[in-house]
């Protein structure tokens, strides 16, 4: 992964105000940053260092949901997979076995393997610590990946801005438990814009909601969702989706935003 510098200076408190007024998030926008050393990371400000072992979930959410921005290295982590996904501790061949969830999330040991190679991470050897942090402070600028939860509805019409100028279809994967690995791990690793479904521990350790998605990107994409949604906006096409009524004539609807199917 290479960090770009293209974001830094950027006024990220008006950019994640609109994306939370446009998507009506519930939780702060978040921005994670790898750090080659502790004393990089430790020197951000205001940074607060954890005093309990947490998953990564857990730290999370500690920004997203309570605003806080924390440091860790591979020691706060609580097992190897959280360590492994971001790149803070040893991915090897007893990592890679899956062992620990032989039995627990997979049926047979080949079973377990094949999901650890599934998984999109960080590779081990690089950086030595993390910070996770409200976007909208500015405290890691730029971070290399920004996240935020949000509805189905509102990853649809996120996602529809993405698409609105130089169409891309987005491919995204779902390796079940660990889908960290779907978001962070994969945003981190490709530097390209990666929506999960939050798995169990997400839920269980992170609190993510049972109706919330997560997406993770490179910031940049943010600015071009926006610009997007700003578009599709002026098309009559926003967030939330105004119910039309299953038993209507659709033409009327239709009409609104194709001009001529009135009739059609």
């Amino acid at each position: 992964m290479e960090q770009t510098d293209t974001m830094q200076g950027t006024d990220w408190a008006t950019l994640t105000a609109e994306l939370e007024q446009i998507l009506k998030l519930r939780s702060f926008p978040i921005g994670v940053k790898l750090f080659e050393t502790v004393e990089a990371m430790e020197a951000v400000p205001k940074i607060r260092r954890p005093d309990a072992i947490h998953t990564t979930d857990q730290i999370i959410a500690q920004a997203a949901r309570l605003g806080r921005t924390i440091g860790i290295t591979g020691d706060d982590l609580v097992g190897a997979q959280c360590r492994a996904v971001v790149g803070l501790g040893s991915q090897d061949a007893t990592w890679r076995s899956g062992q620990s969830m032989v039995g627990v999330w997979y049926a047979t040991p080949a079973d377990a393997s094949a999901h650890q190679a599934a998984m999109q991470i960080v590779p081990e050897g690089r950086y030595a610590a993390l910070a996770v942090s409200p976007l909208a402070g500015g405290r890691l600028d730029p971070p290399d990946i920004a996240m935020f939860y949000a509805t189905p509805g509102a990853m649809m019409y996120f996602i529809n801005g993405l698409q609105w100028s130089g169409y891309k279809r987005f491919d995204w994967s779902v390796v079940g438990e660990s889908s960290c690995a779907d978001s962070w791990g994969r945003a981190l690793s490709t530097r390209t814009p990666s929506l999960s479904i939050p798995c169990f521990a997400e839920r269980r350790y992170g609190g993510v909601l049972d109706e919330e998605m997560l997406m993770a990107l490179p910031p940049e994409y943010i600015v071009k969702a926006i610009a997007g949604m700003r578009a599709l906006s002026k098309n009559g096409l926003r967030y939330p989706f105004p119910q039309y009524g299953i038993g209507q004539d659709v033409r009327a609807g239709m009409a609104v935003s194709y001009p001529g199917r009135a009739k059609a």
